[in-house]
């Protein structure tokens, strides 16, 4: 009986077992595409412009927009800087 609940429970975790989908949204860039087919749509976040963009979905069901996700980069110079702490 014992050995009947291990296998059981074996080909639960087995089956349970699903692989982690990839990253939709590339950090790295800030513009995204999404593509609609018959089959589904997919998405594609690897353009640094609109422009680029927007050339790739010339004549798609396409739409592009801003990455929800991208990694905003600091430049000196560019907005307020931290407090300053004194010792």
């Amino acid at each position: 009986m014992r050995t009947n609940m291990n296998a059981i429970l074996l080909a639960a975790g087995l089956f349970a077992a699903v692989p982690a989908a990839a990253q939709t949204y590339d950090p790295r860039y800030p513009v995204c595409i999404e593509v609609y087919t018959i089959d589904g749509n997919t998405i594609d976040c690897s353009f640094m412009s609109m422009a680029q963009c927007t050339a790739t979905a010339s004549g798609q069901a396409a739409q592009c927009y801003a990455n929800p996700y991208v990694v905003q980069s600091r430049q000196p110079g560019l907005g307020p800087s931290p407090p300053r702490r004194n010792r």
